[in-house]
């Protein structure tokens, strides 16, 4: 093992920028480009990647320290490495960001106020390095306002730094051109102004010796928002926030790296209500962990607040729940205890299943299926794919047969927007899968347009990326319906609760051999429970009996499904 000195690389006209995280601690296995420390100017922040993989031995630099291009950030045991390396250049997604100095005019403002611009003036990207397709994550002024020479107008992000785009003139905003989500490259149009002029103000020489206005710095590079994550996560997220007050205005705009934006966005966490304890109130990851602890404390009072809201998931106001407030005992009075954190996704789970409990009439019909032929094909397809290495499982018929069964009752396959009941045209369907730190659904998209083959195969390689807590929002994200299986696990019926904003959620437990009557003489059958929990303001009790006796019928002649 080599001894490596990992340095910053080159990253633009910025020198003297601070350390505002680390990543990563003495002892710690790194990977190639996986981030080590962000740091930050006025005007962007970065995260400041690894050019070896490796074990840390050594962290040269602590919180506040200033670095510049070829300062030692850490000293690495890196195998296959020579000793003391030399920086490495900077890759792609680390390559240099321009300065603010990039989006002043090519040539220099002279110390007098230029005359005004005959006409509207276009606003660009400048030139970012090499960034490309850069994400819009706020936006700052709106059509109507007044911006100055240098005034941000935009901040965009990439995986490894955020960044605030400036304007190159001042004038009125007459018309954005750009809104959250976009994605812009050099050269690309942000905003027409009127009445614009180039700057004004006398220039100053940076010690980089770049010209520059000599205006006030704006704002720090604020985070992004939680209106920029996607509907499903944001929505949730909010919803399940009891630390949060709808009535009360956010803290202001948030302040952090990309990588604590990255983690407040599996969380859920909208960063907006989270009060930052870093230099200049930035948010910190840990920021971020108190902010879902307090928000899992304060669980049930938000059920109540959320109740108390002008309007709910389905329109109109409704009474407050006015909850007792939750015991507080001291457990060790009574014996030996231990306390053990919540993992991350029951933190987040507790909270929606509690939201959803309250605030669903939840009604749940039992049924039972006979599955003895549909078994018999299911050992008998096993057996002829063998070598395929693909393993049919019932859940995959089961989720064929519920796409039947959705299409045939479609207000099971929609959801309440106010007054509103939405049909999808979609049929993605998900199951709760069971992992060691918790219970996540990921989803089978267009379950309609595939074979049962190809659902057990995506059922086999979500199951794992779940187990090995590497499942993405994109494989958890869309479901119309789901379904959760206690499979081998036992039971009889039970009363799964509904994944909002969905309608229904079918539970089915192990199958069992019971003795059926035939209209001669008993049989014994395979029998495989389902209990179909559905909510109450929009599906009927005759509807629900009628959606599970359909599905019991498609089960017990899988042919029912090409009808």
């Amino acid at each position: 093992m080599a001894l490596v000195e990992v340095k910053v690389p080159d990253i633009g006209d910025f020198s003297d920028v601070a350390v505002i995280e680390l990543l990563v601690q003495p002892g710690d296995a790194v990977k190639a480009e996986q981030s080590l420390i962000t740091v930050e100017s006025d005007k962007a922040s970065m995260e400041i990647p690894s050019s070896h993989a490796g074990v840390v031995k050594e962290l040269k630099v602590k919180l506040g320290d200033k670095v510049s291009e070829g300062a030692v950030v850490l000293l690495l045991e890196a195998e296959g490495a020579e000793e003391k390396t030399a920086p490495a250049p900077a890759a792609p997604a680390q390559a240099a960001i321009k300065n603010e100095a990039s989006a002043a005019p090519a040539e220099p403002a002279p110390a007098t106020a230029a005359p005004a611009a005959s006409g509207p003036v276009e606003v660009r990207v400048p030139d970012i390095g090499d960034f490309k397709d850069v994400a819009v994550i706020e936006v700052f002024v709106q059509p109507g306002g007044t911006v100055k020479v240098e005034q941000s107008l935009i901040t965009v992000e990439s995986d490894k730094a955020s960044m605030e785009i400036p304007s190159s003139h001042a004038g009125v905003v007459k018309e954005m051109k750009v809104k959250l989500g976009d994605k812009l490259n050099m050269g690309d149009v942000i905003a027409v102004l009127e009445g614009a002029a180039d700057s004004a103000a006398p220039v100053q020489r940076s010690a980089s010796g770049v010209e520059r206005e000599n205006v006030p710095a704006p704002a720090p590079a604020a985070a992004l928002a939680a209106s920029s994550s996607s509907p499903a996560q944001a929505g949730e997220g909010r919803a399940a926030t009891p630390a949060h007050d709808p009535t009360k205005p956010p803290l202001g705009l948030p302040h952090a790296s990309p990588s604590v934006r990255k983690f407040a966005r599996e969380l859920g966490v909208p960063l907006a209500e989270v009060k930052g304890s870093g230099p200049k109130g930035r948010i910190t990851q840990q920021d971020v962990q108190q902010f879902t602890q307090a928000v899992m404390a304060g669980s049930l009072q938000t059920q109540a607040q959320a109740a108390r809201a002008p309007a709910s998931s389905a329109g109109g106001g409704g009474a407050g729940l006015d909850l007792l407030p939750w015991p507080k005992v001291d457990f060790a009075k009574f014996g030996p205890v231990e306390a053990k954190p919540l993992s991350r996704i029951k933190k987040i789970s507790g909270a929606n299943l509690a939201r959803n409990w309250v605030m669903i009439p939840h009604v749940t019909n039992h049924d039972d299926a006979d599955i003895t032929e549909l078994e018999a094909l299911r050992v008998q397809l096993n057996k002829e794919n063998e070598k395929s290495g693909v393993k049919v499982t019932m859940l995959a018929f089961l989720i064929k047969a519920c796409v039947a069964a959705l299409k045939k009752f479609p207000e099971f396959n929609a959801s309440l927007d106010g007054d509103n009941l939405v049909y999808k045209q979609y049929w993605n369907i998900g199951f709760a899968a069971d992992t060691p730190n918790g219970l996540v659904v990921p989803v089978i998209k267009q379950a309609d347009a595939k074979g049962v083959m190809q659902i057990s195969q995506e059922l086999a390689e979500l199951s794992k990326k779940a187990r090995d807590g590497k499942a993405s929002p994109a494989d958890m994200q869309g479901a119309t319906f789901t379904i959760s299986s206690l499979g081998g696990i036992g039971g009889t019926y039970f009363t799964p609760i509904i994944n909002a904003p969905e309608v229904a959620i079918l539970g089915v437990c192990r199958s069992e051999m019971r003795p059926r009557w035939n209209g001669e003489k008993f049989k014994p059958r395979l029998m495989l429970p389902l209990s179909l929990s559905y909510d109450h303001r929009v599906i009927d009790g005759a509807a629900a009996a009628r959606f599970n006796a359909y599905l019991a019928q498609v089960l017990a002649d899988f042919r029912r499904v090409m009808l």
